[in-house]
């Protein structure tokens, strides 16, 4: 395939912190988050919701600490989870204290409303002794009193502004194991306050649109928000903020990333709208595909094509194609190359032996790729 410089991301350089074992900034893959919504004083209701997360793929997760009740159950919680887990802390700087002893990966704390600079530090303190990071997660709904005095509203300045002050407090506590949000629902300023914030700093960032809404207008807010931020370099972990469930971030994260080239993870499915020439129905294909294909981890494509106009043109750009043809009988392409017909029946069943079929092939000739790195390393 030839050189595409034209698709290439040039990533802002950051510095790369811990959080638990998953690295993020630096060199790092860009990391997908999510949040749980359960009540977390229900452990197990909470674990639950966290396997469903982890296996939609979910690099690091974050679970709201509110009260006492939630910091004692955080304990039995990160014991169980698979995956960092970041404690959302709001008002109750205590509760940063209980959490990060309970097992913490990370704690998420908004200087402005966690309290008095000394607060701050005993957080600090507490990070450190149990080896936690921290991100300072500034939020254009409640910046300080003093910042909006100064600038009269929320604005991009505002923001970039408290976020500094509050890497300031952790540097004096000699304190670095930091990433920064500069979050807000409104897609300009909040575009704008990580522009700034990328040049003011090189911490690791982690991006958001806030409050961003249902399933569908939230991913078309974030994707648009974090898609210009992440198409410009910026950003080394993401969370998509939907009024939906948790898992459903996930698959938008990993969407948006697989969409830019920044991240590969499970089936790319490049698919038609589907029209009068279509020779199966496509929408309710895709449906079931990738439904039924979701247990894929391997990076792989597949264009699923209703008729002829497009359809051997994405198939050579893809790993699997299918084709629609006339009297039920589909084309199906393999590497590019149209390998062989399949009748509408056996569709969907073919498709899925093909792509775990190729995924298993992909990951037979890694981990053999993997051994003969290692035998000649230890050479």
């Amino acid at each position: 395939m030839s050189v595409r410089p034209w698709r290439d991301i040039q990533r802002r350089k950051s510095r790369q912190i811990m959080v638990g074992n998953v690295p993020v900034g630096g060199d790092a893959p860009i990391t997908v988050q999510t949040m749980t919504n359960t009540i977390t004083a229900d452990a197990r209701a909470t674990i639950d919701q966290i396997r469903r997360c982890e296996e939609a793929g979910a690099d690091i997760i974050r679970v709201s600490c509110p009260d006492a009740e939630s910091t004692a159950a955080f304990r039995e919680i990160a014991r169980a989870a698979r995956v960092p887990l970041v404690a959302d802390i709001h008002f109750h700087y205590k509760r940063a204290l209980e959490a990060a002893d309970a097992g913490a990966a990370c704690l998420r704390i908004n200087p402005g409303n966690i309290g008095s600079a000394e607060r701050v530090k005993e957080v600090v303190r507490a990070a450190k002794a149990n080896g936690c990071s921290i991100r300072i997660g500034v939020n254009a709904g409640s910046l300080e009193k003093h910042l909006l005095e100064k600038y009269g509203e929320p604005c991009p300045e505002a923001m970039v502004e408290s976020a500094l002050e509050h890497v300031k407090l952790l540097e004096d506590a000699d304190f670095f194991e930091t990433k920064i949000s500069v979050k807000a629902s409104d897609v300009f300023l909040a575009v704008a306050a990580y522009q700034g914030l990328a040049e003011a700093c090189d911490y690791p960032l982690h991006l958001g649109i806030t409050e961003a809404g249902s399933m569908i207008g939230g991913t078309v807010k974030s994707s648009i928000g974090i898609g210009m931020l992440l198409w410009s370099g910026i950003g080394d972990t993401i969370r998509v903020s939907l009024s939906a469930p948790p898992e459903e971030e996930v698959r938008v994260g990993f969407e948006m990333l697989k969409s830019l080239g920044l991240r590969h993870r499970g089936v790319r499915i490049v698919s038609c709208p589907s029209c009068a020439r279509q020779g199966f129905q496509v929408i309710k294909t895709v449906e079931v595909l990738e439904e039924r294909l979701r247990h894929i981890q391997t990076p792989l494509s597949l264009s699923i094509i209703g008729c002829v106009v497009n359809g051997p043109g994405e198939a050579r750009e893809t790993d699997i194609g299918i084709t629609g043809g006339g009297n039920g009988k589909h084309m199906v392409y393999l590497s590019g190359v149209t390998d062989h017909q399949i009748e509408d029946a056996a569709m969907v069943d073919h498709i899925v032996e093909l792509v775990e079929k190729k995924a298993a092939e992909i990951e037979a000739a890694n981990a053999a790729a993997n051994a003969a790195k290692d035998k000649a390393s230890a050479a």
